[in-house]
């Protein structure tokens, strides 16, 4: 019982973070109706300003630094705090004047995107400015101890908990005794009154991102010192804080801490049972990872019709989409310029194209999923990776030959994207966005991270060969071979061509139609459950493919190949291609991860280490600026400046003119 109450007691620490981070979910989506998935990477610029700080006296910006003490003398600790706190305030209020007040009336993918986007671009840009490996967290709180019941319980545990619960009572005396929390309230029920009466619901909104970017700014920087310094850690602790938020229905901050300090225990007395020799090995890598989604999944289902949504101005309109359409000459063209690109090129140049086109129909899969059916996933490279680790199996273990094991290990990446897209049948939007990344986290670290499942050291992959000919990917001489890169181009071809004649027929119509409006698709006889796990099925699929060929080009996996953070860095670039066209994720496929734009970036131009910055700056422009992306742009502008012009109608005269116009539908 001991053991048992002091590893309850040792989770409060990571369980604070969780509950002020959820009230602060909680407060900024009653204020904005944004779910903001940069909450935790807002939070650790400012623990990372903290360490910078209280090392060497720098304040560090997004360009240049500050001397204000040197390693001799370091800054104290309570001025520290304070400028982490003031760093946070500062993320908190440019994200709101410059992304989500922008894109107050945009569709929830462009404010999906655009969070994600800001997620991303922080934590690159505090992996540029601050040395994360050699920073510690230096001690904040009392270190002394009590003892419970035969535990010995850190006192700053206890201090970190009482703080979490003195921050959701603040958040909520705010919301509902005070003129202004009061003012939110309503404005959040109906923006047009709260204006009618003398309140900016922008301003409103701002203090409301003070205040939360404070609380989750203060709480890191005091927790730190327990919970330790991780980039990756400290970017995805929004997740288990969405879970508890969603718990609370996004409205009470009393559910959201409460069940905050209850998961950070629970994760922590689940660390504690995976020593016990009892504990089945195959449970004990990853468990706590999946807790969040279970508990989302849980908590969408149960009230995923009842979380409520924000009162707005005006129609929200979804981004134009691209019907693909299958013309010989442009096709033969496309794939005539990859094949002299890869007979050209060799080495790391022949590796970025078969990368390039490899991500493109990962890519594609984005572009039907969430592009096309409207349904927001975060978890392609999960897919994407379950079916590379299934591909080791089947090819090392069970020597299932080529083509064979592709289709095999992708058949179980739709099972699983089927498994992930169940939620879709009852929940939509941004909750969607958030079980599909909760999903994503969770395969990789139960099953990518798990060593009873995948191995530590990489897991080999067969060569491929079909009728005697040897299509691997190295020989002695090249990094990639000539048969490989042309069996990858043929395969993704061919895969590309049969979903974009998905596309253009009654499938691709029946996902415009649940996109748009999924009652007046039931209406008019789609099968919305169908089309919706139809639709996640194919992704998965595709998505399945992509990760064989990837295992195929590496030759072993390990799960540094499949991270979450690759899945959304390509979603990035699928968004800032255009995720509503095809040619998007050509474009995404190009400038992707370890593709010909980042060889390009890497060896020519040197700036390599820019890469997930440049991608997450480029996602933010298109969300706010051009929510249609590079391809949409370009198809706009040569509608509206045309190469050749139409030809007149063969009856130019008046009658012919009326004639022509009567059948268009026109009225004269």
């Amino acid at each position: 019982m001991g053991q048992f109450l002091q590893f309850v007691f040792l989770g409060l620490s990571a369980g604070a973070v969780y509950a002020v981070m959820a009230s602060s979910l909680v407060g900024v989506y009653a204020a904005t109706g944004i779910i903001n998935f940069a909450q935790g990477a807002i939070g650790l610029w400012a623990v990372y300003q903290v360490a910078a700080l209280r090392t060497d006296g720098g304040l560090v910006l997004p360009i240049g630094t500050i001397s204000l003490g040197s390693a001799d003398d370091p800054m104290p600790m309570l001025p520290a705090i304070a400028l982490g706190v003031a760093s946070a305030i500062v993320w908190a209020l440019l994200a709101h004047l410059l992304i989500f007040r922008p894109l107050r009336r945009a569709p929830v993918l462009a404010q999906v995107v655009a969070s994600v986007g800001l997620m991303l671009f922080i934590q690159a840009l505090v992996q540029l400015r601050f040395d994360t490996e050699g920073l510690l967290a230096l001690a904040t709180l009392p270190d002394s101890t009590v003892e419970f019941a035969g535990a010995v319980i850190n006192v700053s545990d206890l201090i970190l908990a009482g703080i979490a619960i003195a921050i959701a009572a603040i958040l909520w005396a705010y919301f509902r005794l005070t003129r202004l929390g009061v003012a939110t309230r309503a404005g959040a029920e109906d923006e047009l009154a709260a204006r009618l009466v003398g309140y900016s619901p922008d301003r409103l909104a701002a203090v409301v991102w003070v205040l939360t970017g404070a609380a989750t700014g203060l709480i890191v920087i005091l927790a730190a010192f327990t919970i330790g310094l991780n980039v990756t850690s400290y970017t995805f602790y929004v997740i288990p804080a969405l879970a508890v938020a969603l718990l609370g229905r996004l409205t009470s901050f009393g559910i959201a801490c409460g069940a905050g300090l209850l998961l950070g225990s629970f994760q922590a007395v689940i660390t504690w049972l995976t020593t016990k020799d009892w504990w089945p090995e195959w449970a004990q890598a990853g468990l706590g990872d999946a807790v969040p989604f279970v508990v989302i999944v849980v908590a969408l289902f149960l009230m995923g019709g009842r979380i409520p949504s924000r009162g707005a101005l005006g129609e929200v309109k979804m981004p134009a989409v691209r019907i693909p359409r299958i013309r010989p000459l442009p096709t033969i063209g496309v794939i005539a310029v990859v094949l002299v690109a890869i007979v050209t090129t060799s080495g790391t140049w022949r590796f970025g194209i078969v990368t390039s086109v490899i991500l493109a129909l990962i890519a594609l899969s984005l572009v039907l999923l969430t592009g096309y059916l409207g349904q927001i996933s975060l978890a392609s490279m999960a897919f994407a990776g379950a079916a590379g680790f299934a591909l080791s199996k089947l090819t090392e273990n069970w020597h299932v030959p080529f083509p064979f094991s592709i289709v095999i290990a992708a058949l179980i990446s739709t099972a699983l994207g089927v498994l992930v897209g169940i939620p879709a049948l009852r929940i939509r939007g941004a909750q969607l966005a958030v079980v599909t990344l909760a999903a994503a986290i969770a395969i990789q670290g139960f099953v990518f991270n798990n060593p009873e499942i995948t191995a530590y050291e990489g897991n080999m992959i067969v060569d491929p060969s079909l009728f005697g000919i040897d299509l691997g990917v190295r020989d002695g001489t090249n990094l990639v071979t000539l048969r490989f890169a042309v069996m990858v181009l043929i395969v993704v071809t061919i895969a590309t061509l049969v979903v974009m004649r998905f596309m253009a027929g009654s499938t691709g119509r029946a996902f415009l139609a649940v996109r748009s409006n999924e009652r007046a698709a039931a209406s008019v006889g789609i099968n919305v459950a169908a089309t919706k796990l139809f639709g996640f099925a194919l992704s998965a699929f595709l998505a399945g493919v992509g990760g064989c060929l990837i295992g195929y080009s590496r030759g072993q996996l390990s799960a540094g190949s499949f991270t979450v953070m690759i899945g959304l860095v390509l979603l990035a670039m699928t968004y800032v291609g255009g995720i509503t066209s095809v040619w998007g994720a050509f474009i995404a496929g190009v400038i992707g991860p370890l593709g010909v734009g980042y060889v390009f970036l890497n060896q020519t131009l040197d700036l390599g280490e820019y890469y997930d910055l440049i991608a997450a700056g480029g996602l933010l422009l298109m969300a706010v600026m051009n929510p249609v992306g590079l391809s949409g742009a370009l198809a706009e502008l040569a509608e509206r400046f045309p190469l050749r012009r139409p030809r007149p109608p063969k009856d130019a005269s008046f009658s012919g003119v009326m004639s022509s116009n009567a059948k268009a539908g026109f009225n004269v």
